[in-house]
Parts: C-alpha cells; structure tokens; sequence
C-alpha cells in the first residue's frame, strides 16, 4: 500500500514539520512517497544533509535507499544535494559524516569526489574507512 503524504498532511506545513514527516515516512520504509516527492519538488534536495542528521537508523538508510533510486531516475537533479551533504560533513558527528560520505558516493560527481576526498584526513578512523571505501569504488 503506497501512502500519499498528503493524506497524512492537512493544509499547510511548515518546512520543519515537512522535514519530520519525510523522515518519519523514511523511517516506516515509505521511500516510494519521498521518491515522488523528490521528482516533483527540488528544493527537497536541500534538506538532505540535515535528514541525515536523524538519530534513526532506518531514516539514514532511507536517505541511501532513495539516492539510489534517484540516481537511476534523476540523475542530474542528485547533484542537487552536494552542498547540503558537503554542509553536514562539516558539522556532523561521526557516524553521520560516514552516513554524509556514503551518499556523496552514490551521487559521484566531480563535487561529490572533492567532498569524499576531505574524509580520507577525517578525525574518525571509521569515517577514514568510509571515505576509502567509496573512492576505491568510484575511481
């Protein structure tokens, strides 16, 4: 069963409670809805860097999930994303910089590479190991 999150979302929303329902659809596994929503909407790719940011495990892993999709469907709107998730890297803890590199890879643009390449001098030896693994992967 596909929800529709405007079944779920009366009216108007702010985008902080835009941003929860997407993550809270992400953590349910309702990455099909977010899909269309990223296919109709660009600005979505903004708050990319910052739904990653989640303390829920299965929202990070939907972000992943949806940039898979989205590379195959959207191709040239992923670049979208690059500043925000190169904005996270920066200011996020660990786990969530690995999280940030990951998807970066799966975008591999030329801006994408610049951002995974800063990770190889990263302060966590598992976001050193993140970043190694997808530059092997993409070079």
């Amino acid at each position: 069963m596909v929800l529709k999150l405007e079944e779920c979302v009366e009216g108007e929303v702010s985008d902080k409670e835009l941003k929860k329902v997407i993550a809270d659809f992400l953590e349910m596994g309702h990455v099909e809805n977010i899909f269309e929503m990223f296919k109709q909407d660009t600005r979505y790719y903004d708050w990319v860097g910052e739904l990653l940011d989640d303390e829920r495990f299965n929202v990070r892993l939907g972000i992943s999930v949806l940039f898979e999709e989205l590379k195959v469907h959207c191709r040239d709107d992923i670049n979208l994303a690059v500043p925000s998730l190169c904005e996270a890297f920066e200011k996020s803890q660990p786990h969530v910089r690995g999280e940030v590199i990951s998807v970066l890879g799966i975008i591999g643009n030329p801006d994408a590479i610049l951002c995974v390449k800063k990770g190889l001098d990263d302060d966590s030896p598992q976001v050193q190991e993140v970043a190694r693994d997808v530059l092997e992967e993409l070079l």
